[in-house]
């Protein structure tokens, strides 16, 4: 047991995991681009030598012009990778190969569009990029199972203890669980109440008490303790989890750990004050943001009502086609808050739709919605018509989805904190919108919530070009909601 039992010699934070994965993919896109470009060019050099020349007056005569845009090309697989920055999601060989598989077949699409309506073809080097898209898909898949052995390694895995053993330390044991492959070695937990001793919660035991926790650190190689006590904690023991984190431990508290693993705030697990510590007192995002944001959201509205316009003709005639007029359909939603606007959309669902007056939400598999308008759902492209929208500023690229004013009403007395999402402009997309499906109870809202509480904690220019990204990618694989 011993030598399993040890330390991990380097803990790395998932901010810092994904910082290592970006890193690792930079290296091996720009490796990638320069065997490329030698590639390219002993192609054109045995192209001439094929013609008839010698090697010699080949040499002299090739002329490979490098367009200035194919040394970008390691910072475009980037964005092309975009969806597998996630510890966990980076961890797991299925899901890499998936991201790995993903990534050329859209650049080649993309490549060939541009391909398509450009009026020099030969600035487009097809054997350039042919061949960049090849090596940066072997190269980079080569580095993603060099860190996939470095994660899933006994020596380099964070071992865990979390202190409390109540609903809390439960909730973070659920998470865990459902983590494949899981992102540190959970020990076990530690708490003093002497009727949860030695009981086992899904395999794992409550080692002892706080007394001892310094010993279970020792004689378990424990890297971090978190802290997953609800309410006051006792002195003895906050003073034996400082002593524990002067010996090198790290402490974490349960709702950053939560956060961590989930990129989710833990809504039922928080205090009262919460709002105004992290929305208040921690999160004032800067003006530049807001500014930049802004300008971010007129681009992006302007080229999206552009494409609108260009498609309005083809999708309108699909819609009255099947079922006829209305073409859109308009709804009053909660903006930032609580101001009421409208929204317009394309109709992807049957006229009279809740001609019984109930307000319902979309379900999966929804007989309301016509062939028409699954489409439409799947590609994301019956929101378009809110990109006018965006530009007017009424709503933004990104942020949490608009609600109706009805169902913000309802949702502020069964969920706490529900109204924090008011706090920003709502979005055409956003985090919840991209990680999480459709809601048809209350505890799957709660979980929407969570996604869109820890967008607003966490809010960056990065993070919400990040979203339009992934958001881009449900489009080209028509798998939104």
């Amino acid at each position: 047991m011993a030598d399993v039992i040890t330390r991990p010699r380097l803990r790395l934070r998932p901010s810092e995991q994904r910082g290592v994965l970006l890193i690792g993919d930079l290296i091996a896109s720009a490796g990638a681009m320069l065997l490329s470009l030698y590639t390219w060019y002993e192609y054109s050099l045995f192209l001439l030598i094929k013609s008839g020349l010698s090697v010699a007056k080949a040499e002299r005569l090739i002329d490979v012009k490098v367009p200035y845009w194919f040394y970008l090309l390691p910072l475009a697989w980037l964005l092309l990778m975009v969806d597998s920055y996630e510890p966990h999601i980076a961890a797991s060989w299925k899901k890499t190969l998936r991201s790995i598989a993903v990534a050329p077949i859209t650049g080649l699409l993309g490549y060939s569009l541009l391909f398509t309506i450009n009026q020099d073809p030969d600035s487009l080097p097809r054997i350039g990029i042919g061949a960049f898209l090849i090596l940066a898909s072997l190269l980079n898949l080569a580095w993603r199972g060099i860190y996939i052995r470095l994660y899933t390694s006994s020596g380099l895995m964070r071992r865990v203890l979390i202190v409390g053993a109540g609903k809390a330390g439960h909730s973070l044991l659920e998470i865990y669980r459902k983590l494949n492959p899981p992102p540190f070695h959970l020990i076990g937990f530690v708490d003093d109440d002497m009727r949860k001793q030695a009981k086992p919660y899904h395999g794992f035991k409550v080692l002892g008490t706080s007394e001892k926790l310094l010993e279970f650190i020792e004689s378990y190689r424990v890297s971090d303790i978190v802290v997953a006590i609800n309410g006051v904690i006792k002195g003895e023991t906050f003073q034996t989890i400082l002593d524990a984190q002067e010996q090198g431990v790290d402490v974490i508290r349960m709702p950053i750990m939560y956060e961590e693993l989930t990129q989710r705030v833990p809504v039922e697990h928080l205090e009262s004050d919460w709002v105004i510590r992290s929305f208040v007192d921690q999160v004032r995002v800067s003006g530049v943001y807001d500014l930049l944001k802004r300008l971010m959201d007129i681009l992006g509205g302007l080229v999206g009502s552009t494409f609108y316009a260009i498609t309005f003709p083809f999708i309108a005639i699909a819609i009255v086609l099947e079922t006829g007029f209305p073409i859109f359909y308009t709804q009053e939603r909660s903006g930032k808050g609580g101001r009421v606007f409208r929204i317009y959309k394309y109709r992807s669902m049957y006229t009279n739709a809740e001609a019984d007056g109930e307000i319902k939400a979309t379900e999966v598999n929804d007989p309301r919605v016509t062939r028409v308008g699954n489409f439409l759902r799947r590609t994301r492209l019956d929101e378009m018509p809110q990109f006018w929208s965006v530009v007017t500023g009424e709503i933004s690229l990104v942020g949490p989805r608009a609600e109706r004013p009805e169902l913000v009403a309802e949702f502020q007395k069964q969920i706490p904190f529900y109204r924090a999402r008011l706090l920003v402009k709502p979005g055409l997309t956003g985090w919840a919108q991209i990680n999480y499906g459709y809601v048809a109870s209350v505890k799957e809202t709660i979980v929407k919530l969570e996604y869109d509480l820890y967008y607003i904690k966490h809010r960056t220019l990065g993070m919400d070009m990040n979203i339009v990204l992934r958001t881009i990618g449900t489009v080209l694989r028509r798998t939104g909601r």
